[in-house]
């Protein structure tokens, strides 16, 4: 699923579709190219179908809240069951729309957008990125990290925010990454990093040393190499979530199918016959 979601003035414009990026791009207008601030996101479908009004960005029930999401909101239910009692109304199926609906609340009584950024993260159980904009600060974008990345990208009159800096090291070499629990706000012109109590944080930057091409590579030398080392990350990246408070794995979208399984089947291509040995051995 694709999205984009753009400040124009006072107007947050949004465009998202599923399926192949080509679809996103054909909604696109020149008002997104005029705005003062943007957030964009391309996903999996972790809750709900891969539809348009599952794709990010979830918008606040008043319009002017964007946020879009990389992970996983534990507690979603609980606090979709608070919002709904608070009298908003839910439009996707997914774990992220109940942030978008906290965070307005929160901004609403601060008129402060990092402020309500920390005051949602510690209200919330599981792994996220989150970035959020609002249409009363046009020029400003607030990001947030527990247990997934964010990267700021430091240029010159402009700043960005991104899961890997191969999504911006084409305007700037210039980088730093936020710590866990850490809130970043930016604007065109200053990046202020805090921790979730207000205390301001100092980071340092740091310089990349790399080519956009072997920026996708991750620093590595090639491909092959990559996919060896991120093997740890991308098992706990996937089981994030997935454990209950007695340690049995949590699988809920299974649930809802009732099989009856007696065989299981692993097809593999590759070196990926080797993680399908493991995961008969692990089965």
């Amino acid at each position: 699923m694709n999205c984009l979601a753009t400040n124009f003035k006072t107007e947050l414009i949004v465009a998202k579709r599923a399926g192949k990026l080509s679809n996103l791009e054909s909604t696109l207008t020149s008002d997104h190219a005029d705005s003062l601030s943007g957030i964009g996101h391309t996903r999996w479908a972790t809750h709900g179908g891969p539809t348009d009004e599952n794709a990010h960005p979830h918008i606040s029930s008043d319009g002017k809240v964007a946020v879009i999401h990389n992970g996983i909101i534990e507690n979603y239910l609980e606090l979709k069951a608070e919002l709904e009692k608070r009298g908003h109304k839910f439009s996707s199926q997914t774990d992220t729309e109940s942030v978008a609906h906290l965070l307005s609340d929160e901004f609403n009584l601060s008129k402060d957008l990092a402020d309500a950024m920390r005051k949602v993260c510690k209200r919330l159980r599981g792994s996220f990125t989150l970035l959020a904009i609002s249409s009363d600060s046009p020029e400003v974008i607030v990001g947030a990290r527990r247990n997934s990345p964010l990267v700021v990208g430091l240029g010159k009159g402009e700043n960005f925010l991104a899961s890997d800096v191969s999504a911006f090291i084409a305007h700037t070499k210039s980088a730093l990454e936020l710590g866990q629990d850490q809130v970043v706000q930016v604007s065109p012109e200053s990046v202020l990093v805090t921790d979730l109590d207000g205390k301001q944080v100092s980071a340092k930057p740091f310089e990349i040393t790399w080519d956009a091409k072997a920026a996708e590579r991750g620093g590595y030398t090639h491909f092959m190499l990559k996919e060896i080392f991120e093997q740890p990350k991308a098992i706990s990246e996937t089981l994030l979530g997935r454990f209950s408070d007695d340690s049995k794995v949590i699988c809920s979208e299974l649930a809802s199918l009732n099989l009856d399984i007696d065989r299981i089947l692993i097809l593999a291509c590759g070196t990926a016959y080797h993680a399908g040995l493991i995961g008969k051995y692990a089965i």
